[in-house]
């Protein structure tokens, strides 16, 4: 698919994109044509990132930020329009998920930190963002990284599922908003992935028969399966695609 579509002079920043379904979206953006910050809390990571992508027709970008906090958003924008210009695709894949376990011993710290990782630092990307894309008049693409978890409750995982639901009404809020002035606003709903970040799931061994014995598609997903969505709608050719939540899960909530 990269091969079909251009994405050339485009300017991209992704969340989380030191690994995992981060690094395989910006992989993506990259030799697609655009250029691609990617951030996190971890500079090494990035740099190795960056390092290996190198060489795509893209550049791709490391800039340390830690998500949860405003001045290094604000920073984050500010020098990735230094560096590269005007944002047109964000991708808030940038997540946490602390709190798992049973809901009655969630606590406010818990609470406070899922929400300011996972729904505030969008709300605020967003914000820094979206009035740019308006004034410029040349469109933008939204990409908000949900999970199946925020259309399907997660065992023992409130504040996990609640939070990806929410981002998903955003999105929905967004795109009713945005889509009038040429920006499009999307989410991915990912199921079990291959990543560090869900690697107490998919090494346990009842999850993994599950997989085996139900899920339609029998294996386990990889980034590369998220990442070629994030492609698409990134794209010139999602331009009539606002509002969704495309559901990757190998048809696990099927």
């Amino acid at each position: 698919m990269s091969a079909c579509i251009s994405l050339s002079s485009k300017v991209a920043i992704v969340t989380g994109g030191g690994r995992g379904i981060g690094k395989a979206i910006a992989k993506r953006l990259a030799e697609a044509g655009a250029d691609v910050v990617i951030a996190s809390r971890k500079l090494e990571n990035l740099e190795a990132t960056a390092h290996e992508l190198s060489s795509l027709p893209g550049q791709v970008v490391p800039i340390a930020c830690h998500i949860g906090r405003l001045d290094q958003l604000e920073n984050l924008v500010c020098e990735t329009e230094k560096r590269l210009g005007p944002v047109d695709i964000l991708v808030n894949n940038g997540a946490t998920n602390i709190g798992q376990g049973p809901s009655l011993d969630v606590t406010d710290e818990m609470l406070d930190k899922m929400v300011e990782i996972n729904i505030k630092a969008a709300l605020r990307l967003v914000r820094l963002t979206v009035p740019k894309m308006i004034d410029r008049k040349s469109g933008g693409s939204i990409i908000n990284i949900s999970s199946i978890a925020g259309l399907h409750p997660q065992p023992e995982g409130l504040l996990y599922s609640f939070t990806k639901a929410g981002l998903i009404m955003m999105t929905r809020s967004w795109a009713r908003e945005f889509g009038p002035h040429g920006v499009r606003v999307n989410a991915i709903a990912p199921g079990l992935i291959q990543t560090d970040f869900s690697e107490i799931l998919w090494k346990n061994e009842m999850y993994q028969q599950a997989i085996k014995t139900t899920q339609p598609i029998r294996r386990i997903g990889q980034p590369d399966d998220i990442s070629y969505a994030a492609l698409y709608l990134a794209s010139d050719e999602a331009s009539f695609v606002t509002g969704q939540v495309i559901v990757l899960d190998g048809g696990a909530i099927a």
